[in-house]
C-alpha cells in the first residue's frame, strides 16, 4: 500500500512502533519485522510525496538502529588483512541494480544460512543513474530487508566505481569533479561508508614514464580521498578504494602497482597530514564490466591473468598494508574460476551481471513484460546500437536500464513471481558464498568490527527524497 499522507503512515506502524524526537521507539518488534516493513520500504521508493518517501526512510533507518543494524566501515576488517591476522576468503560486492528489496534480502538470508560475516552491498555511480536509485533511496532499501530477515550488526554499503569521465574531465575539469564531490557527499550522508573512487579513467598510456601515465589517476584520486576524510562522521573511518587501470583495458603490472601507490600516499600526506591511505586497490586481469556478449547474446569466456592477481594483491599486502587486489567484472566467469579468487587471496570480487541476467531469464519471469521492456529499449536507446551489433547483443548489453525505465512495474511484479526468483538468486548466492570462503567467517566480524551508530535526521531525509 502507498500512504496518502503523514498521518497515515504513522497511524499504520501506531502500536509497533512510535516516534519521538530523535527517532522512533520500537513496541512490537516482530509485528515490525514483517508486512508493516515491506509497505515502509515500498513508500520510501515509490510514494509520489517527497515527505512520505523522507518519513518512511527516517523511521527504517531508525528501527535499523534500534535493532542493531548498523550501516559501517569495512576498514577494520581490511586493516586486519593487511597485517596478515586474517585471510583464506574473499569479500563479495554485490551490486543491487534491480529487484533491489528482494536482492537485499536474499543476501541476508544467505549470509545468515552460511554463518557469514564480511559481504558488502554497493552500487556504481552508472547504475545510480540508469537504476534511478539514488543514496538515501538505496539505503533503507537495504536496512529494510536487514530488519525483514532479523540481521543484525554491520552492514557494509559502498558506492562502487565512483568515476570520473575522462572526456568531461578534460572538457571542464572542476564541473567534473564538482559532481563527483556532490555524490560522494550524498552517499556518505545516506550511509555510504565504504567507496571506490575510480580515477583510472585518467590513466594515460601514451606518456613516456609510468609515473606520467599514472599521474592523473593518483593527483585526483587523492584530491577525492581528502574529500572523503574530511566529510567522514565522527569515529568512521571510510573504507576508500584505488584503481590502477580501467577494468576492459590492458591488464596491470607489478609497475603500474608501485608507481601509483608510492605516489598516491605521498601526496596523501601532504594535501592532509596523517590521513589514512586507501585500504584496496582494484586491478585490471582481463574480465570487462558485464562481460563480452556474442552475437547469440551469450557471454564469451575471457582468458583471466590469475598470476597477475595473485602476484599484485600480495604485494599491496606485503609492502603496502592494504587488504590486497579487488577483482571486477567477475560474476559472468565460468563457476569453475570462483574458488581461485580465495586461494589467491584476493581482498574483494565484485558481482553485478549475472545476477541481473537470472532475473531477465527467469522462467517466472512475465514473457510480456520482457517484450514491453526490450521494445522501448530499442526504441529510446536506438543510438547507442553499434553497427556490428546483433539485436541478442544490444538488448544484453542494454537490458541493466530496463530497471529504472521500468521501476514501479519491477517493484510491483506479483508476490509470488518475486518469490520464485528470489529462491534462485539465493542459490547462486550460496555458491559464491562458499566458493569465496566466506562461510562461518561471522567471527572475523565480531573480532575486527566496532560498529558506530550514526542517527538519521527526518528533515535531512525529506529534503534528500
Amino acid at each position: 500500500m502507498l500512504f496518502t499522507s503523514q498521518e497515515e503512515l504513522i497511524q499504520h506502524i501506531k502500536g509497533t512502533a512510535r516516534l519521538d524526537n530523535r527517532g522512533i521507539k520500537i513496541e512490537n518488534p516482530d509485528k515490525f519485522k514483517s508486512r508493516l516493513t515491506d509497505d515502509l520500504v515500498k513508500n520510501s521508493v515509490l510514494n509520489g510525496s517527497g515527505e512520505i518517501r523522507g518519513l518512511s526512510r527516517f523511521i527504517i533507518k531508525s528501527a535499523a538502529l534500534e535493532m542493531g543494524i548498523v550501516s559501517s566501515s569495512i576498514q577494520e576488517l581490511y586493516d586486519a588483512r593487511g597485517r596478515g591476522e586474517c585471510s583464506g576468503f574473499t569479500v563479495p560486492a554485490i551490486n543491487i541494480r534491480g529487484m533491489s528489496y528482494e536482492l537485499s534480502r536474499s543476501i541476508f538470508r544467505t549470509a545468515q544460512k552460511l554463518n557469514s560475516g564480511p559481504f558488502i552491498f554497493e552500487i556504481a555511480k552508472s547504475e545510480i543513474g540508469y537504476t534511478f536509485q539514488q543514496p538515501h533511496e538505496l539505503v533503507p532499501v537495504i536496512l529494510g530487508a536487514a530488519i525483514r530477515e532479523n540481521h543484525t550488526g554491520p552492514v557494509f554499503i559502498q558506492g562502487d566505481h565512483f568515476q570520473v569521465n575522462a572526456k568531461n574531465f578534460a572538457t571542464d575539469r572542476e564541473k567534473e569533479i564538482t559532481g563527483l564531490k556532490n555524490l560522494i557527499r550524498k552517499g556518505i550522508e545516506a550511509g555510504f561508508y565504504n567507496i571506490d573512487i575510480d580515477t583510472s579513467t585518467l590513466v594515460d598510456l601514451s606518456k613516456p614514464t609510468v609515473t606520467e601515465q599514472q599521474r592523473a589517476n593518483f593527483e585526483v584520486g587523492v584530491e577525492l580521498t581528502k574529500y572523503i576524510r574530511e566529510l567522514e562522521p565522527q569515529g568512521i573511518t571510510i573504507s576508500v578504494g584505488g584503481e590502477i587501470g580501467e577494468v576492459g583495458k590492458e591488464n596491470s603490472n607489478e609497475n603500474e602497482l608501485r608507481t601509483y601507490l608510492d605516489n598516491f600516499n605521498e601526496c596523501l600526506d601532504k594535501a592532509l597530514k596523517g590521513a589514512r591511505s586507501i585500504s584496496k586497490i582494484s586491478i585490471q586481469t582481463g574480465t570487462s564490466h558485464g562481460g563480452v556478449p556474442g552475437p547469440d547474446g551469450k557471454v564469451v569466456q575471457v582468458s583471466m591473468d590469475f598470476e597477475c592477481l595473485e602476484s599484485l594483491s600480495r604485494i599491496s599486502r606485503e609492502d603496502y598494508g592494504l587488504a590486497g587486489a579487488v577483482q571486477h567484472g567477475a560474476s559472468t566467469l565460468p563457476r569453475e574460476l570462483f574458488n581461485k579468487f580465495p586461494e589467491l587471496e584476493t581482498a574483494e570480487i565484485h558481482l553485478a551481471t549475472e545476477f541481473q541476467n537470472m532475473i531477465y531469464d527467469h522462467d517466472r519471469f512475465p514473457a510480456d513484460f520482457k517484450d514491453k521492456i526490450y521494445t522501448h529499449l530499442r526504441e529510446k536507446f536506438a543510438s547507442e546500437k553499434k553497427d556490428a551489433d546483433t539485436d541478442e547483443q544490444f538488448i544484453y548489453k542494454t537490458r541493466k536500464k530496463g530497471f529504472g525505465e521500468f521501476k514501479s512495474e519491477f517493484w510491483n511484479l506479483p508476490d509470488n513471481i518475486k518469490s520464485e526468483i528470489s529462491k534462485k538468486l539465493e542459490n547462486k548466492l550460496e555458491f559464491l558464498f562458499k566458493q569465496l570462503k566466506v562461510e562461518n567467517t561471522m567471527d572475523i566480524i565480531e573480532k575486527t568490527i566496532r560498529p558506530i551508530k550514526i542517527s538519521p535526521n527526518l528533515d535531512n531525509e525529506i529534503a534528500a527524497a
